[in-house]
């Protein structure tokens, strides 16, 4: 009896006690209970969005190591620190803040790099994490809203590295401020109000490395960090997209649950990413501010290059060619304006690009099965040649560097940018569809006829056939899950009662779309079952 009461009367453990009380006042316990359990699909490709995650993580701990060390500010002073070639040579306090955090203080360099080299991670994974879920289907219902977080991420996160670059006020980075101020005058009307307004007044200003700062380490982080935890609890709310496979269908995952097993290993391949940006900023050095110099505006650094996430846009502005008009006493440079509208209109055509697919298909269901990028000739193509148009831009930012590099004029680089860059992407688009087709007819025969095993078979009257190992019911499924849309028919156009109905624009333009996206020759027809018992009904060696 006194055991009894003894067990009544005991207290929890602390721990215990501290989650009853958090739970009576958040409760976690039916929120872990609802969430701790979820499955992921287990693909290889589903790593490249934690790798833009971890990369992001990385990011946030050394800028705010650095924040302690940096000064943003643009007053003038006369350099005495650590690195003696800079000695007595006139800075700005950010510039020398710089080269105290490189030389200075202790890991501060490797900080510098792993921070640096962590942005080019983040944007590069968000670039082929995009292209992963483009190529794949997976913005369709009910995703367009993530896709949208997504590219509002890769975006933000351009502008930036950007700012993060500008803020030493070297050479470098006050060139490609420099840059971007003449891009800015460039915007008619208000392009010279939103220059002062960045930079208090004429360039370079004495305000510009503060304002940057500010915005690099509250404002845009803030942002990001916002859509960051919207992209995951969307996520999580709509359950994690997977490949076609035996088993999975739009109601189910098959997979690992959250706990412990994905915990565990998305736990080690953080480390793991942190352990490769860390080796390649102890072993390559990016942005050595010590060798190029303080900013100053009557100079330019020799083979001033920006980021490669920046390079589309400077690609655009290097190869236009400098084209000026005179309208009511205003110059409009048309060789900046130009570029900066293709570049916002390629950026707006992306981010709206999965409700023109669900305009053009008419299919308003939700998707959780992924396409193979094949079964899609169309839109993988166009991803294709959005890609070639990246890097002939990326190649066209870099012209005087592969001139250089490669003893070549750049004016013959600049003129094969421009004509490639009309040439490229459709070349790009007919080649990628073609091999699309090609893949497709490969998986239709081998459905139809199985495997090749490379057996040779002599038949009874002396013909020689190959014999052809049927597939297994899980490959069936695999090769023959995807759906094929009907194109979108305008119909008729006159009633029963001889009246001649008008057809908007609108629908001619989405039944010609819908035509090039699933019409004849854009898909290659699935083998229907009819098919496959006749051709399985043989002697069996096809």
């Amino acid at each position: 009896m006194s055991t009894a009461t003894d067990d009544k009367n005991r207290k929890a453990p602390a721990g215990e006690r501290v989650a009853d009380w958090a739970d009576g006042r958040l409760g976690i316990y039916s929120l872990a209970k609802a969430n701790m359990r979820k499955i992921f699909p287990d693909h290889w490709s589903f790593m490249l969005g934690e790798i833009c995650l971890y990369s992001f993580i990385i990011i946030i701990l050394t800028g705010v190591y650095l924040t302690l060390f940096f000064h943003p500010s643009m007053n003038e002073i006369e350099y005495h620190g650590p690195y003696v070639p800079m000695q007595g040579i006139r800075m700005t306090e950010a510039y020398a803040s710089t080269l105290d955090i490189s030389f200075d203080v202790r890991g501060g360099l490797l900080i510098r790099q792993i921070h640096h080299w962590a942005a080019i991670v983040f944007l590069a994974g968000m670039f082929v994490h995009m292209m992963r879920v483009f190529f794949t289907g997976a913005f369709r219902k009910p995703r367009e809203i993530n896709w949208m977080f997504g590219f509002l991420l890769f975006v933000l996160g351009m502008f930036t590295g950007f700012t993060g670059y500008s803020l030493p006020d070297d050479l470098l980075s006050g060139t490609g401020v420099r840059f971007t101020q003449g891009a800015i005058l460039a915007t008619p009307i208000v392009g010279t109000y939103i220059s002062f307004f960045l930079f208090g007044g004429e360039f370079p200003g004495h305000d510009m490395v503060a304002r940057f700062y500010s915005i690099h380490i509250l404002l845009l982080p803030g942002i990001m960090l916002g859509l960051v935890v919207a992209h995951l609890i969307l996520v999580f709310y709509h359950k994690h997209t997977q490949f076609a496979g035996p088993g999975r269908t739009n109601k189910n995952v098959v997979g690992m649950p959250l706990l412990p097993v994905y915990m565990a290993k998305a736990g080690g391949f953080f480390f793991l990413v942190f352990g490769v940006i860390s080796i390649i900023a102890a072993t390559f050095t990016i942005n050595p501010v010590w060798a190029l110099g303080p900013y100053r505006p009557d100079q330019v650094s020799t083979g001033a290059q920006p980021d490669w996430y920046m390079g589309f846009a400077e690609g655009l502005i290097r190869v236009m060619p400098g084209w000026e008009i005179n309208f009511w006493g205003h110059t409009l440079v048309l060789g900046v304006f130009i570029p900066l509208v293709v570049f916002g209109l390629v950026l707006g055509a992306i981010a709206v690009y999965p409700f023109i697919e669900s305009w053009v298909t008419g299919d308003k269901r939700e998707h959780h099965i992924l396409d193979r990028p094949r079964n899609a000739p169309t839109r993988t193509a166009l991803g294709v040649a959005w890609i070639t148009a990246y890097v002939i831009m990326l190649l066209g930012g870099g012209n005087d560097i592969f001139a250089t590099h490669f003893h070549l004029s750049i004016n013959a680089i600049t003129w094969f940018v421009r004509i490639t860059y009309f040439v490229g992407p459709v070349l790009a688009f007919i080649v990628t569809k073609r091999i699309c087709l090609g893949l497709q007819r490969r998986d239709r025969d081998k459905v139809l006829h199985g495997r090749e095993t490379g057996i040779i078979k002599r038949l009874p009257h002396g013909e020689f056939v190959e014999i052809h190992e049927p597939l297994s019911q899980g490959d069936l499924y695999k090769l023959t899950a995807h759906e094929q849309y009907e194109p979108a028919e305008i119909g008729r156009t006159v009633d029963e009662n001889g009246v001649e109905r008008k057809v908007k624009r609108s629908e001619k333009l989405r039944a010609k779309l819908s035509k090039g996206y699933y019409g004849e020759g854009s898909q290659i027809p699935k083998p229907s079952a009819e098919e496959y018992k006749e051709i399985t009904s043989g002697d069996g060696h096809h």
